[in-house]
């Protein structure tokens, strides 16, 4: 049985605290992180950064997203699908605010057990690889500087 995928590009986007930011689209309860579809004719960067500034209000320059990688899992609002992601992660020094398709921003410590209910992806292989990440660096996630 053919399962479909959904090609996208996502941002782990902190802010000074060290907290993630997720957004929840219109219609949904569950939080994601902001980012979309690629179209056909962009590199993920390309797709990450329209869609920032299209969800969130968000100008950021390709330069200031590092990549984290390449991550699969079930679809959170769309039944029988499968997303594939490439993940990005930045730091937020600018204000950002739901537009477009998003209803809600939240923030999310990465220590904690969130209080929200979240996307697959976010909450199966994205965390456990920030976890990760920053134990193998020592220190938790924070802004650079």
């Amino acid at each position: 049985m053919f399962t479909p995928i959904l090609k996208i590009a996502a941002a782990c986007l902190f802010d000074e605290s060290g907290r993630m930011l997720v957004v929840r689209k219109r219609g949904s309860h569950i939080f994601m992180l902001p980012g979309g579809k690629t179209e056909s004719n962009e590199t993920p960067l390309q797709t990450l950064c329209r869609e920032l500034e299209e969800e969130i209000g968000l100008s950021i320059e390709e330069s200031r997203l590092q990549p984290l990688g390449h991550f699969q899992a079930r679809a959170a609002n769309e039944p029988d699908h499968w997303v594939e992601a490439e993940v990005f992660v930045g730091y937020l020094t600018d204000e950002v605010a739901p537009q477009a398709e998003i209803e809600a921003l939240d923030w999310v410590e990465l220590h904690l057990s969130p209080s929200i209910p979240l996307a697959p992806l976010l909450r199966e292989r994205i965390i456990p690889a920030l976890l990760l990440r920053s134990s193998a660096e020592g220190a938790a996630i924070r802004t650079p500087g």
